[in-house]
């Protein structure tokens, strides 16, 4: 017999019916509450994917400028092409037009524009202004052009390690343009259509079109003009000296900003040589910061800095050079064989007579040197803003022997970077404020100070002064205002051999060096030359770098505007003999008679060779290379 329906039966079976109700009503609003909030976006861009079809619009980048405004690096508009195979008619016709514009093979361009398989094809980036406006005006279904953006730099191979140069889709991967890349960088636009299932544009749709946002402006210490004349003189150097590579800086002792910066050989940064990636990162390099050496006589200034500071020494200090100097029972030679005989502090400075400066880093001792040198900043980065800098090298101190010392004092047994050594003498010669050399002046919609102090009194007033003086000596022994006639110009030439891979000295390899300083007193240029390998014969700075530093402080007073001292000597001109055969104490004699200096290459008692050669019209003052 079925049993009845009672109340509490029915109750229960409508409470299962509701409760399974409110789950399906529960699962459901959940489900919507995932797809409309939680996944709404996402799907949503997923839809439109489907039914539009959208193009990138690349941003330019930012400018990259000089300190006065001209332009080093700008972008221009390009355009990418791209095809949509689905809705090419004449796909023969088409592609024989675009390969024979483009430069491309027929093939290629023909499985691009048939490939159904995508919706869209890339043909080709960078296509330049003219070649896009033919294309456009054959007006092919299916072919499509988005703006894009190539760089420019209007100075060529001017800056080439500085401002380094972008990949072809506009991503810097050397110099300002790397390190500065999320500055230059600006926000892409886009451009897209609607189309239909397979992809194919539907006519009388809506088009949408967002431009880009171009990146902010990079603005540099650098002045284009002195950054030129520089390089001028640098490509003059490699074609007269033969040298394997040449630097060249010009900065502001008073604040380090640099105002010239460039390395030869370069290369031009409208055609960089991608073929062989090795060659270009490495002619890339930005040499004075990433390379160390050996600074020779340059390195003088510092040894001499730390004993007038110290007052181990002072300007009525004499000293006897025989021509070498015995340190523990090891000779250690002069550049000048023959000696530079009894002469004051001044003198062995201009002279740039070693066995001044081994007595001096002598009498300083490793502890009090060191301490200087550490001062200085020898040893440590800069902090220029340029990836990859050296610190240089030194030994460590508890291993330092007195011949090691020695050596240190006139510039050897020690390894700095050009824009170190440069910028620690811009610290002693400026009073003793040591600033970090630095090249960005500022960033568009930034306010980030570029520029740092980084040490104070590393040199008191006193002692600035007096080595400013010695500069100014050094360089115009014939009397003031003569290396450049009726310009206060100071300097320091250096000369010093390399080392090979093995760390035994490189026979015949030599760096070549001229520091320069103008005005000499109150230094507002400061500028250094250096010469990597000299091959045309002559080596020593005062013959392969010095004469050219006088070139360029001629060209930039010129473009400065400055005028002549009214204290001018005119400095006479003088033939250079005929030296060849004859012994030296003759050829010496003859020398001192003209009022030329002359340094010494070899060993011996009879002229093998003479740079210049002669009938060369010298002036008194000038220095000649005698070989042995």
């Amino acid at each position: 017999m079925q049993k009845p329906y009672t109340l509490f039966s029915l109750r229960k079976r409508i409470l299962a019916i509701f409760i399974l109700i409110s789950f399906l009503f529960c699962t459901l609003a959940v489900r919507m509450f995932v797809v409309q909030i939680i996944n709404g976006k996402t799907l949503q861009q997923r839809a439109t994917s489907q039914w539009t079809r959208d193009i990138s619009i690349i941003a330019p980048r930012g400018d990259i400028l000089d300190k006065n405004g001209n332009v080093l690096s700008v972008s221009y508009t390009t355009y990418s092409l791209y095809a949509r195979a689905r809705e090419v008619k004449n796909p023969t016709e088409v592609a024989s037009f675009l390969a024979s514009l483009l430069g491309k093979s027929f093939k290629e361009t023909y499985t691009k524009i048939t490939n159904k398989s995508s919706s869209e094809t890339l043909l080709s980036l960078q296509v330049e202004g003219e070649i896009a406006e033919k294309i456009f005006e054959k007006g092919y279904d299916g072919i499509y052009l988005a703006e894009n953006n190539k760089r420019f730099y209007p100075y060529g191979d001017t800056l080439s390690q500085v401002v380094g140069f972008t990949s072809i889709d506009g991503v810097g991967q050397a110099g300002i343009e790397q390190m500065f890349n999320k500055t230059l960088t600006g926000k892409n636009g886009y451009s897209f259509t609607q189309s239909d299932v397979q992809g194919k544009e539907i006519g009388g749709s809506l088009r949408y079109y967002v431009s880009g946002e171009k990146g902010n402006a990079v603005s540099l210490t650098i002045d284009v003009n002195i950054q030129l004349e520089m390089e001028k003189v640098l490509c003059q150097i490699m074609q007269e000296q033969k040298t394997k590579s040449v630097t060249g800086i010009v900065m502001n002792p008073n604040s380090g900003e640099i105002y010239a910066l460039s390395s030869k050989p370069s290369f031009d940064l409208n055609n960089p040589p991608r073929d062989n990636l090795s060659s270009l990162f490495e002619i890339a390099r930005t040499k004075p910061v990433l390379d160390t050496y050996e600074p020779g006589s340059t390195f003088k200034i510092l040894t001499l800095a730390a004993a007038l500071e110290e007052g181990v020494t002072n300007e009525n200090d004499r000293f006897y050079c025989s021509g070498k100097y015995v340190v523990d029972g090891q000779k250690i030679k002069c550049w000048k064989s023959t000696g530079h005989g009894s002469q004051t502090l001044k003198e062995g400075f201009a002279n740039s007579c070693n066995c001044v400066f081994m007595q001096l880093a002598l009498r300083l001792g490793v502890e009090k040197f060191y301490t200087y040198l550490r001062n200085f900043g020898i040893g440590q980065k800069t902090g220029i803003a340029i990836a990859g800098e050296s610190a240089g090298i030194m030994l460590p101190e508890k291993q330092v022997t007195n011949v090691d010392l020695a050596r240190i004092g006139f510039g050897h047994a020690v390894a700095v970077t050009p824009i170190q050594l440069l910028s620690v003498v811009s610290g002693i010669l400026n009073g003793g404020n040591l600033y970090t050399p630095y090249l960005v002046a500022g960033v568009e919609n930034s306010n980030e100070n570029f520029s740092k102090t980084r040490k104070t009194n590393i040199v008191s007033q006193k002692t600035s002064k007096t080595i400013n003086s010695f500069m100014q000596y050094a360089v115009n022994k014939t009397g003031d205002f003569t290396f450049v006639e009726g310009y206060n110009v100071g300097g320091k030439t250096g000369t010093a051999q390399k080392y090979g891979d093995d760390g035994k000295i490189a026979q015949g390899k030599y760096i070549s060096s001229f520091i320069g300083t103008y005005p000499a007193d109150n230094p507002q240029y400061i500028t250094m030359i250096f010469v990597d390998e000299p091959g045309a014969g002559a080596y020593y700075g005062g013959v392969v770098a010095s004469p050219y530093g006088k070139i360029f402080y001629s060209k930039l007073f010129e473009y400065l505007g400055e005028e002549k001292q009214d204290k001018t000597v005119v400095v006479e001109e003088v033939q250079m003999p005929n030296l060849v055969g004859l012994s030296l104490v003759d050829a010496v004699e003859i020398l001192i008679k003209c009022g030329l200096e002359y340094e010494l290459d070899g060993f011996g008692v009879t002229i093998k060779k003479q740079l210049p050669p002669a009938g060369t019209t010298l002036k008194k003052g000038d220095c000649v290379v005698l070989v042995l």
